[in-house]
């Protein structure tokens, strides 16, 4: 029988890679941000109500909107609005209170390095807006939306591209807010962004319903991922010009994010 101090203890052949750590921090983000009260009613409540409330207004009114029943026409508008939600204002808002209670710090000084943190936050990201998209696509089912599908290459194809340049570019822009500014200032200027640009940025109604202003609309990445997701569900097609506008937006809001964003 062997003494205490004849053992040999061997630790294992090397710590996690980087894929499962990335994994990890993204179960956990995600998580997080379902848990949170405020990010939960952005992310998918807020959503619902405008479907449903644009569509129960629209029915009571019988209008159609350019020739399109109110629930096909709104839908993509919607889903849009819900990336923005989640890309944007929960990643700015959750971001800058992460930096002032100095968690993104601590994760620095941890083996994840820090582009495995971003990395992971862009998958948890991902996920949430998956989870936002199922939820709003069953509820506008429910309410009768009949997506274009006569050739259903470009309608996936134009969602998939729109979905993702839309979030890369309303994330990088969330980030550059929250690693610029103060937490509390972080928390309205989101909220007070996502609001201005529901109402009035052609994210939920076509920039054609803005007047002289929709041509300006056109050029903001609210407006472009909103024409992008119409164009795509309600006429089968792939808006070339909006996603240039997004893929734009997004290489502008990274190239800024890496020039001002401070870790504490």
């Amino acid at each position: 029988m062997s003494t205490p101090s004849s053992r040999t203890f061997t630790p294992a052949p090397g710590g996690a890679g980087l894929g499962p750590m990335v994994r990890a921090q993204a179960r956990m983000e995600a998580r997080l941000m379902l848990r949170n009260g405020e990010q939960l009613l952005l992310a998918i409540v807020i959503p619902v109500i405008v479907l449903v409330g644009g569509v129960a207004a629209a029915g009571r009114l019988g209008s159609t909107f350019e020739g399109h029943a109110p629930v096909d026409l709104l839908t993509p508008g919607v889903l849009a609005l819900a990336v923005m939600s989640t890309a944007f204002t929960s990643v700015a808002i959750a971001t800058g209170f992460e930096r002032r209670y100095g968690v993104i710090k601590l994760l620095g000084s941890s083996p994840l390095p820090r582009h495995g943190l971003l990395l992971g936050k862009v998958l948890a990201l991902l996920n949430v807006v998956a989870l936002q998209l199922v939820v709003l696509v069953v509820v506008a089912l429910a309410l009768g939306w009949e997506p274009s599908l006569a050739d259903p290459v470009p309608t996936v194809l134009g969602v998939l591209l729109s979905v993702a340049l839309g979030t890369a570019a309303f994330a990088s822009l969330g980030l550059l807010v929250a690693g610029a500014l103060r937490a509390e200032a972080t928390l309205a200027l989101a909220n007070l962004v996502y609001l201005l640009l529901m109402a009035g940025g052609g994210v939920v109604l076509p920039t054609s319903t803005y007047g002289a202003a929709g041509g300006l609309i056109q050029w903001l990445p609210s407006g472009a991922l909103g024409e992008a997701m119409r164009s795509a569900l309600v006429h089968a097609d792939i808006d070339g010009r909006s996603l240039l506008v997004l893929a734009a937006w997004a290489a502008l809001g990274t190239l800024l994010t890496a020039r001002t964003f401070r870790w504490e």
